[in-house]
């Protein structure tokens, strides 16, 4: 890191610089300040408030938030900690310290915002994703457990991300594809969103099991499978563009395979037949020689 020290006590800014530099960073060290010739970017400014408190507020305001200012304070007054945080320095330490009390500080809020700046390239690219998932329309309901139908699992993503920040409840994610899945849902808190994913996965008498430990539980499944039986609250929300979405030409065979595998749960054999222009014996010849299931 690139740090600089503003110190007018000099064994002490001695002392810093010294251990700072064994630890691999690069330092420089100034006692008092003229802003204009700081011109350089420093990743963290050790600033003491022993310097007369214009000069304190001209580097915090020039240099914070891009770098972590720490406060070397010999005593604490509105003047040498609360206004210098109020205006972005981040912590205070009392003189005198040890070394690796200082370090340490330095090194926490490092991590913090090398976090805080991963954190929100994350949500920047959450929100350019599901730019076009228009959730507006769907109520989700009150209490737990929901289940979300889908045809697309990051439709089910958004609806559970704002039920999130709406409550201001973390997220488990579990994928019922995992081998360890029940093991992750044993040990889920109880004051987290339980997201389970791929119900549609499992087999009936898992399901079966499964919903009766969900009962008091803050779950929400995803299935991209109807589920007419499914005992609580349940959000149907498709996309229904998801089929324009293929960019080859399809075949008509691929094209009625791919209808009627999407639909004919949704909609009876008459309906269906009737939306794809063929006859209800069209379509079960349809189905047998494109060796297409029905579910019943």
């Amino acid at each position: 890191m690139n740090i600089l020290i503003i110190e007018n006590e000099i064994y002490l800014a001695q002392k810093i610089v010294s251990r700072l530099l064994d630890d691999g960073h690069s330092c420089d060290y100034i006692e008092s300040v003229n802003i204009d010739n700081l011109t350089k970017d420093y990743d963290t400014i050790l600033l003491s408030t022993s310097l007369p408190a214009n000069v304190c507020r001209s580097v915090i305001k020039k240099f914070a938030p891009e770098s972590i200012i720490l406060l070397l304070v010999s005593y604490i007054s509105d003047e040498t900690v609360t206004e210098p945080i109020k205006l972005g320095a981040k912590d205070y330490i009392m003189k005198p310290f040890l070394m690796d009390e200082l370090v340490r500080k330095i090194y926490h809020f490092k991590e913090c915002r090398t976090m805080r700046r991963e954190l929100q390239v994350l949500r920047d690219y959450f929100e350019f994703s599901m730019s076009e998932i228009d959730t507006s329309e769907v109520l989700l309901p009150p209490s737990f457990p929901i289940l979300i139908e889908t045809n697309t699992q990051n439709y089910a993503d958004k609806l559970v991300f704002e039920l999130s920040n709406k409550l201001d409840m973390p997220i488990t994610f579990i994928s019922l594809s995992s081998n360890s899945w029940q093991k992750d849902f044993a040990n889920a808190s109880e004051k987290a969103i339980i997201y389970l994913t791929d119900f549609h996965i499992l087999k009936r008498n898992i399901k079966e099991q499964l919903l009766k430990q969900i009962v008091d539980k803050n779950c929400v499944i995803c299935t991209l499978e109807t589920e007419d039986e499914f005992p609580y609250r349940k959000i149907v929300f498709n996309n229904e563009n998801k089929i324009l979405e293929n960019a080859q030409i399809m075949t008509i065979n691929d094209y009625v395979k791919l209808m009627v595998t999407t639909y004919q749960n949704k909609y009876p054999d008459t309906e269906l037949s009737k939306r794809l222009g063929i006859s209800r014996k069209s379509l079960w010849e349809k189905r047998k020689k494109l060796d297409i299931e029905k579910k019943k």
